[in-house]
């Protein structure tokens, strides 16, 4: 890794704002069209789902604290579930079930809530993943959290409006309240779990050398999203009782084994950065105290502390822009050691070192925090 003498930002990785734009359109739209119907049953709807979807959304920027994932992404994210599969799915279903039951449009057959509903939403949530595989977009899938975050996001949008459409149908506010009440007390989770097999089959998928193996990853996740996914609806048609079983014996220990994950992957981010320090250091992009700090999210959070009670809010965001320029270079330098090193990522690499390097120039306060170090 050589220091440029000129630093400057080679990159910053977005969604478009136009796209942002359309999808956010498109949503708002299909919630105008549900409240002509209902609205009544679509106010509560929109109240009461977008305050649980509001919790499951935190806990997933909590997720993300280590690499802060660049935020039109993951509004991206949520619109994609809110808009586009909502969108994909719906017509999907319908050309299914007038497949499976000509002749009968508005009768739903059991066979499409089981099998059909799962497997087009999947697909379409999924398909966010897929397109984030591609391009400069795929430098931002560093590791399991991130694919975990995205996948959650776009399930949590997805669910928003799906909760609306159903707390909305009801035929009386007790029961649009009934139904509110089963759906986002009990399975806010739910559609983000579902997408979240299709999301660790993408983290496994960047893993491999081969396409037959990347492919065998995926189509495993997305496996696992429609059979979740199709037990979930399954158990619902059978009885309260099955329901209740599946909730407690399959969605809960599901639940509990993605926050095992995502704990643990975020761990191991923190191992990733602090091997890569000493690197960095011989570099001399990094000095030897700030190494101290950057390896720890608490040490972290305290330097950047530091830095606002002597410089404020803009020394404070200088330096945490700094260490996620860290983050990101530590994050290519693993690929790299791990194999996966090519002319691309190779040019990657002086990119974020480019970076690391305008973060520094851009941070004055470093220097107030160069007598700093971590206990």
């Amino acid at each position: 890794m050589t220091y440029p003498g000129l630093p400057r930002r080679i990159r910053k990785v977005g969604a478009p704002i136009g796209v942002i734009i359309l999808l956010g359109t498109i949503t708002g739209l299909i919630v105008i069209g549900l409240t002509a119907a209902n609205p009544v049953g679509t106010g509560i709807g929109f109240t009461l789902s977008s305050l649980a979807m509001t919790i499951v959304v935190l806990a997933y920027l909590w997720l993300d604290r280590w690499e802060p994932e660049p935020p039109r992404l993951l509004i991206l994210a949520f619109l994609w579930g809110a808009s586009v599969a909502v969108v994909i799915s719906t017509v999907l279903q319908l050309t299914l079930e007038a497949a499976i039951n000509p002749g009968h449009p508005d009768t739903v057959s059991p066979w499409s809530v089981v099998l059909g509903a799962p497997l087009t939403e999947e697909a379409a949530k999924g398909l966010f993943l897929l397109v984030m595989m591609t391009g400069r977009r795929r430098n931002e899938l560093n590791s399991l959290t991130d694919c975990l975050v995205y996948a959650g996001l776009v399930g949590a949008g997805f669910a928003w409006l799906e909760d609306i459409l159903y707390i909305g149908g009801g035929g009386s506010v007790s029961e649009s309240l009934a139904t509110a009440a089963l759906r986002l007390i009990m399975g806010p989770f739910a559609h983000s779990l579902f997408t979240t097999m299709f999301g660790i089959g993408v983290y496994f998928a960047l893993q491999q050398r081969s396409s037959a193996a990347k492919v065998l990853c995926v189509l495993l996740g997305y496996a696992g999203a429609v059979i979740m996914h199709g037990l979930w609806n399954g158990s619902s048609l059978l009885s309260v009782e099955a329901y209740f079983l599946t909730y407690l014996f399959g969605m809960i220990p599901v639940f509990v084994l993605v926050i095992a994950l995502g704990v643990t992957s975020r761990r191991r981010e923190q191992r990733v950065v602090a091997e890569k320090l000493p690197g960095m250091v011989a570099a001399g992009l990094v000095a030897p105290n700030e190494a101290t700090w950057l390896g720890s999210l608490r040490n972290r959070k305290a330097a950047i502390g530091a830095a606002k009670q002597f410089g404020g809010k803009p020394a404070a965001k200088s330096v945490k822009n700094f260490a996620a320029q860290v983050v990101e270079l530590a994050y290519v330098r693993d690929r790299i050691d791990r194999g996966f090193g090519d002319q691309r990522v190779y040019a990657l690499q002086q990119e974020e070192v480019n970076e690391v390097a305008a973060a520094r120039a851009a941070a004055p306060a470093l220097q107030q925090l160069a007598g700093y170090r971590a206990p």
